[in-house]
């Protein structure tokens, strides 16, 4: 029995206001495609289906269309409900899924063996314990809480006590078959990225691999970086399929391939997804940065999306001003995108109500003197500065015109 580890596919997710629908696209067809070619008989996705609780008609038709083209492979595929999905929208279609060997478990379930789902593969015999994000409401109770110093304690000895509960279902009730957890959770030692949502009180509820004693392998979701937890490499993350944020830009994305065999579970193996598109950090001085965007030539099948951080020795309103419209130039260009764009000076501007003297009110100065004494405290030569007052008397007509309408 082959089975395929993956999660956090966050369909819908939007990064700097764009779609990264396309590349999702892209890895669902090289999910078919390495399905197929590896002979997979059971798929495992790790919560985090969606990336909003009520994704958009079109989001929501992306992920059916991905179920019917998984299911002409005929394989198994268990679904568990992460933090950013709606459990209700998970379970909705369940009954017509079942048909078509979806399982899918969106919330916890009472009673609780319901989480477990028996899988049989030719002569192979596997105990899935399909547990999704665990929510408060499915952990503490007022009972449960008179027992703990704290809620965040009460929220992982929940955890635990959970985990502990299948794992002696499965000991008892499933004698010598391999048992495997599903999970989407915070555990201790995780490398988090900027775009995993905190859970659990700001993860500080996180878990210890140990409360998976008596699983052979757990299939994590939740931390968007591939990596295993506790030196355990059968208790892993398969890590997200493509880079949701900048912080993730030189991460090798991948999806996990263990085999059972006469009821032993192989080595997973580590598959790498091909990179659909580069996120680029370009650092330096504005004359750095610009040669950089001049020379830069991705090779991806998406438009790349670029992140500019550029720093000054001294606060100029024109260099703002010219980064803007650098970031605007580019709107257009077919290779890459400027998504997102930071100014740093090492010499920072003086706080407006620092240029007056002791005594001088602010309020009793009319805006133009204000702005004048501003443009004054800057390095800008005199023609600039005269073009900057121009500009500034214009707009102030403009105001005090729509004012007097």
């Amino acid at each position: 029995m082959k089975i395929l580890h993956t999660a956090d596919w966050h369909i819908g997710k939007v990064l700097h206001k764009r779609s990264l629908q396309d590349e999702f696209i892209l890895f669902s067809e090289w999910l078919l495609a390495t399905i197929k070619n590896e002979n997979i008989d059971l798929l495992l996705i790790s919560g985090d289906i969606f990336d909003l609780a009520n994704p958009s008609a079109k989001d929501r038709r992306l992920y059916y269309q991905l179920l019917r083209n998984l299911n002409e492979l005929e394989i198994k595929i268990i679904i568990t409900g992460g933090n950013h999905d709606s459990v209700g929208l998970l379970n909705a279609p369940k009954e017509i899924l079942d048909i078509l060997n979806v399982h899918v478990i969106g919330g916890a379930l009472d009673p609780i063996e319901e989480e477990l789902i028996p899988i049989q593969i030719s002569e192979e015999k596997l105990i899935v314990a399909a547990v999704p994000f665990l929510r408060d409401k499915d952990l503490r109770n007022a009972e449960t809480d008179k027992l703990y110093a704290n809620r965040t304690e009460a929220i992982r000895e929940g955890i635990k006590k959970h985990y502990q509960s299948l794992a002696k279902i499965c000991e008892d009730k499933f004698t010598n078959t391999p048992a495997l957890a599903m999970g989407h959770l915070y555990a201790i030692g995780a490398d988090p990225s900027d775009s995993e949502r905190d859970i659990h009180v700001g993860n500080a509820a996180a878990i210890d691999a140990s409360i998976f004693t008596g699983f052979d392998y757990v299939a994590l979701g939740h931390i968007h970086r591939p990596q295993i937890i506790g030196k355990n490499e059968m208790v892993r993350y398969s890590g997200s399929p493509i880079a949701l944020s900048f912080s993730e830009k030189t991460d090798k994305k991948s999806v996990v391939i263990i085999e059972l065999n006469n009821g032993k579970f192989s080595s997973p193996e580590i598959v790498e997804v091909p990179k659909f598109r580069e996120l680029k950090k370009i650092v330096g001085d504005y004359t750095k940065v610009t040669e950089s965007l001049k020379n830069y030539q991705p090779d991806y099948p998406l438009v790349s999306f670029v992140e500019l951080e550029i720093t000054e020795a001294a606060f100029s309103p024109l260099l703002l001003a010219k980064v803007e419209e650098l970031k605007v130039g580019y709107h257009d260009h077919p290779d890459f995108t400027i998504l997102k764009g930071r100014t740093f000076f090492q010499a920072g501007t003086k706080d407006t109500s620092d240029l007056f003297e002791a005594g001088e009110n602010i309020e009793d100065l009319n805006p133009l003197d204000v702005f004048s004494k501003r443009i004054e405290s800057e390095t800008l030569n005199e023609e600039q500065k005269a073009g900057l007052k121009d500009a500034f008397i214009e707009i102030l007509e403009m105001v005090q015109e729509k004012e007097e309408a």
